[in-house]
């Protein structure tokens, strides 16, 4: 009998098991894009598997936005609408989102799927040829889906304080799918889908249009205004999840793509941001403009998105998703962090501070509270515990370990009594979560390799994106368009008007080199022209919408997220909105490297030209003009908005036309976000107010600014219309440090008078904004009081034409 030596009986086991089907191999997304893969030559492995990470991984979102989505958040996407494989050219043109070069549409020249049947209306993207065969299957005889991640490439392990043997959680948990033909997007096979059901629905397996209709036709039936999106019984073929790329990944700025439609991987960055995105519509895209939940989620220019739509926090603050470069420049701030940090052991005996991953020895983690330097990360700086706790974060915001994390610490925004579970929102434990998320400790164990990733990205100089020598050679370009002198000059107005808030390096700025590089790398730039250091937003004078961001403050939802010391920020005098405090009321200066190639500006794209996508159906069409005459009424022979247009020269004109707004406030044609149409919001369809059932909605009249329901505080208004007659010195604690005598008083009279119109209404209430009690309303309850969304931001506007121009000409170099 032959005797099988130890290393080749492990062999032969393997080979056993792998030929019995128990386990099959997968293959990284890397592999199975090689248009994506070509581009690993150009990063080192731990750079390399974080590029993958930022493309390809959901961290099992699909189950979010499959079932607590709709069923928890009462929000719906209608994937068919945007993914369809017949609206595969209205991609970038309506959603901002970038086909991926690697997929195709069934049908046609060499696409491996003949028919739409095969993929149920989508496009066949790689991986789709094992990913189609689990479409409503568990398992085929003993084998289950296996998803792409499972074969992701490990960068080397090194050791670390978690020890000596590389323990990180499988990489199957960072759930890859495969891709739904829009880049960032990712589908994963539903087993629980039924194709007789679905056919009896849509008439076809090629089709969702059933799945997106009224569950009733009788306009009378309450089931008219919800679609089948909402219903639990119905099961889609894919479940769609989100990699952080959907907001990341864009058009290459240095690469000019041929067709802007259908870029290929040669012209696509993963880090410039999304500035065409319009990922807010899409998030809503199953909704209702009436629904409460469309206008607190949907409000967005282009480019812009509401981190806190999902956290629900009733504060309109959309913010640009901007480009991430030369991070590794990125100035750094004495915080007090409190934070989980990793550890070789724990001590004996229950400690809530202390963890060890069970059977990974040495792999613990401590918190505790120490002054570090840490990077303000968000446009008010709210991210304040560290780079590489901010890029996890973002997994959250898009929906990972929800069911395990965070849902239960969000509101409902129907629960309008304090006594209901999910009134307002608690703290995310992060320790918990670590605990009992898979997918949390998948991508905390990498968070190493996506800040390599980061570290990679460098500034798009116009210079380069021009095919130009070198940074003199622009300079005599500008010189020749502005003006002889004029970069120079510009360089002087820049150091004493914009250094101040827009270098990171010190004063005085008269010889400071704001382009200088590092003399070991000359992409590096030694500036990150911005100090990152949180001003006051009445300071700044802009629509303070993003400032008045909550979900960082103690006792919000990611309150574990931010730094001690950024709850204790002085609250801004200055801002009339009468709920301020707990750190809110701050904007960080944003990174001026590359301004060129990424206007409009603001942190909500409001100063510059409008943008617009040209989609081939006009219901994709999602542009409304926000231009408002002096009575902020909508403006007669509004300025047209700008194509989406990624060109180097588009962009170089959108920023020159972007600046000269700027520089010239008042130039500026007012931007209000109004309503197009009269807007009822159900937001308590019943309730019980002071013994008496009823039901609560609110009147946004057409014509209205939208901010007046999407920012307003109705619980509290509700709560404190109670406290008014219930319990008058509960009210007066509660607002005795945030109001005067003078205002608390007519805040007693304006509460009054509602209870009086509540008293005098026997059935449903219907709060209409515009009637008399409008002001009052807003003065007190509204998040967010500014209206004009392009205003403030006046540095400049005393310089003289020719040094304006000059100090266009200087951005443009930077």
């Amino acid at each position: 009998m032959r005797v099988l030596s130890r290393s080749k009986l492990l062999l032969a086991v393997l080979l056993l098991v792998l030929s019995a089907g128990g386990v099959k191999t997968g293959r990284a997304q890397s592999s199975l894009n090689p248009g994506f893969a070509e581009g690993d030559a150009a990063y080192e492995p731990k750079a390399r598997a974080g590029r993958e990470i930022w493309f390809f991984a959901t961290a099992d979102n699909d189950r979010f936005f499959t079932y607590s989505y709709p069923q928890r958040l009462g929000v719906a996407i209608d994937w068919y609408k945007i993914l369809a494989a017949k609206n595969k050219e209205d991609l970038f043109q309506a959603w901002g989102v970038l086909p991926d070069p690697d997929c195709c549409v069934p049908g046609q020249p060499g696409c491996p799927a003949k028919t739409l049947e095969e993929t149920y209306g989508f496009q066949w993207c790689p991986g789709d040829a094992e990913l189609l065969k689990f479409v409503g299957k568990e398992r085929i005889g003993n084998q289950t889906y296996r998803d792409p991640a499972c074969g992701f490439r490990d960068a080397p392990f090194s050791a670390t304080p978690e020890g000596a043997s590389d323990q990180r959680q499988s990489p199957c948990d960072l759930k890859f799918g495969t891709s739904t033909g829009a880049l960032g997007l990712r589908k994963f096979p539903n087993p629980r889908f039924d194709a007789e059901t679905w056919r009896k629905l849509n008439g076809s397996l090629a089709t969702w249009e059933g799945y997106g209709k009224p569950l009733s036709d009788d306009p009378n039936d309450s089931d008219s205004r919800a679609t089948r999106l909402f219903d639990g019984s119905i099961e889609p073929p894919f479940r769609i999840g989100m990699s952080c790329g959907a907001c990341h990944i864009s058009h290459d700025p240095l690469k000019k793509a041929a067709d802007p439609n259908n870029p290929k991987w040669g012209e696509v960055d993963g880090l410039v941001g999304a500035q065409y995105s319009r990922i807010s519509q899409l998030l809503a895209s199953g909704m209702s403009q009436h629904a409460l939940e469309w206008q607190l989620i949907a409000r967005s220019r282009p480019g812009a998105v509401d981190t806190s739509a999902l956290p629900m926090d009733i504060v309109s603050n959309p913010g640009t998703m901007n480009p991430i470069y030369n991070f590794s420049r990125r100035p750094l701030h004495d915080h007090r962090v409190l934070k989980w940090r990793q550890a070789a052991s724990c001590p004996a005996g229950p400690d809530a501070n202390c963890w060890c991953e069970p059977d990974k020895p040495g792999k613990c983690w401590r918190r505790s509270e120490k002054t570090e330097g840490v990077q303000n990360i968000l446009k008010g700086g709210e991210d304040s515990i560290g780079a590489k706790e901010a890029i996890q974060r973002v997994y959250f915001n898009i929906g990972s370990c929800a069911e395990q994390c965070w849902l239960n610490h969000i509101p409902d925004v129907r629960a309008v009594d304090p006594a209901q579970r999910n009134y307002g929102q608690t703290p995310f434990d992060i320790g918990q979560c670590r605990r009992d998320c898979a997918s949390f400790r998948a991508i905390e164990d990498r968070l190493d390799d996506l800040e390599a990733f980061f570290l990679t990205a460098r500034p798009t100089d116009l210079w380069r994106a021009r095919g130009l020598s070198g940074p003199q050679e622009l300079d005599a370009q500008l010189d020749r368009e502005f003006g002889e002198g004029s970069v120079a000059l510009g360089r002087q107005v820049f150091a004493r008007t914009c250094a101040g808030c827009h270098s990171s390096q010190s004063g005085p700025y008269e010889t400071v080199d704001f382009r200088k590089t590092d003399p070991n790398d000359p992409t590096l730039r030694i500036d990150f022209l911005s100090h990152e250091r949180p001003v006051p937003a009445s300071r700044v004078g802009t629509y303070a919408g993003r400032a008045m961001h909550s979900n960082h403050m103690a006792s919000r939802v990611w309150d574990q997220y931010a730094a001690r010391d950024l709850h204790e920020r002085p609250v801004d005098p200055a801002l009339n909105e009468v709920m301020k405090g707990g750190g809110r009321g701050y904007y960080r200066p944003p990174s001026l490297l590359s301004v060129w190639a990424f206007a409009p500006f603001m942190h909500n794209n409001a100063i510059g030209p409008e943008l617009c996508g040209k989609p081939s159906r006009k219901e994709l069409d999602f542009y409304s003009s926000p231009y408002v005459d002096a009575n902020q009424k909508p403006l007669a022979n509004a300025p047209p908005c700008a194509p989406f247009d990624p060109s180097v020269e588009g962009r170089y004109t959108l920023f020159k036309t972007a600046m000269n707004d700027l520089l010239n406030p008042e130039k500026r044609i007012p931007k209000v976000n109004l309503v197009d149409a009269d807007i009822i919001v159900d937001v308590a369809p019943k309730v019980t107010i002071l013994g008496r059932e009823s039901g609560l909605s609110i009147k946004l009249p057409k014509g209205s600014p939208a901010v007046m329901v999407n920012s307003l505080r109705y619980k509290d208004l509700i709560q404190d219309v109670v406290l008014s007659r219930r319990d008058p010195q509960k009210l007066e604690a509660k607002y005795k440090d945030i109001l005067t005598v003078g205002r608390f008083n007519e805040l007693k009279s304006g509460l009054g008078r509602l209870h009086a119109r509540l008293e005098a209404r026997q059935d449903h209430f219907t709060l209409d904004l515009s009637q008399e009690q409008r002001d009052f309303i807003q003065s007190f309850y509204s998040n967010v009081l500014g209206r004009v969304e392009n205003a403030g931001h006046r540095f400049g506007e005393d310089l003289s034409e020719r040094e304006k121009q000059a100090l266009i000409a200087f951005l443009a170099t930077l």
